[in-house]
């Protein structure tokens, strides 16, 4: 049976829940890692970290603070916001053991975003060791926000020329601004950090709908992805009622 290794994402699942509630529920429920968007800044972080130490389970990516503009990395009057956000997630980051850093661009149509935004991940990948994630994220779930499409994205990574830049490939998203999934990952394969999943029906559980994880995850693979998928989906009812998809990814992959 090919196996999956499945992050809990924090931001989306258990939100009902308090944020160290959302990790144990995620380590209850059989995940292999988890991801957080921004929540850990305001947490106590020596009880985080001991909690983090108790549950055991690595740490793929933390988000920068979100704020109202969702994230500000390509705001150009909010640059020096942006690099105050970045030091504060990355030193949450590295003291958690996190693996990679995820810098939104955030809303805006400015036309000196594209260079506010490059010099903002310089800024990040000269003064942190971290890998860098940008994600592209459609313009149906977040209007206005800068970066939408992965070939964007990867004009971005050549541009900057950075082994520590990578791509978030968040399947609905992608999926919602090109249409396919596997021609676009197999494109940029090599400048992939890290795949998130959900339905393409409501951005819920990623049953085996439009988009078939059971061919896709395989197809990922073998196109040389061994990362974790981020569950980044919004549950229909409580998010332990379900995870069965799981379940039916692994019997059915091809």
């Amino acid at each position: 049976m090919t196996s999956f290794k499945f992050s809990a994402n924090t931001g989306y699942l258990w939100k009902n829940l308090l944020f160290t509630d959302r990790i144990r529920m995620a380590k209850r429920y059989g995940f292999a890692s988890l991801e957080f968007h921004d929540e850990a800044r305001s947490e106590d972080r020596n009880n985080l970290k001991q909690l983090l130490s108790k549950i055991d389970l690595p740490i793929n990516s933390i988000n920068v603070r979100m704020g109202e503009t969702s994230g500000c990395a390509a705001i150009p009057q909010h640059a020096d916001q942006a690099r105050k956000d970045i030091d504060e997630a990355a030193d949450i980051a590295e003291d958690i053991g996190a693996g990679a850093l995820h810098v939104l661009a955030g809303i805006t149509a400015d036309p000196n975003a594209l260079e506010t935004f490059l010099d903002t991940l310089r800024y990040a990948l000269k003064r942190f060791p971290l890998t860098i994630l940008i994600e592209p994220v459609c313009h149906e779930q977040l209007p206005g926000y800068f970066l939408r499409r992965i070939d964007q994205a990867a004009d971005i990574l050549q541009k900057i020329n950075h082994p520590r830049l990578k791509i978030m490939f968040d399947c609905y998203h992608i999926f919602r601004e090109t249409g396919d999934l596997v021609d676009s990952f197999a494109a940029h394969a090599d400048k992939i950090g890290h795949v998130q999943i959900a339905a393409a029906e409501g951005r819920a559980e990623p049953f085996l709908g439009t988009l078939d994880y059971a061919v896709l995850l395989p197809k990922f693979k073998k196109l040389g992805y061994a990362g974790a998928f981020g569950c980044e989906y919004r549950p229909t009812g409580k998010t332990e009622d379900g995870l069965s998809w799981r379940n039916d990814i692994l019997l059915k992959a091809v």
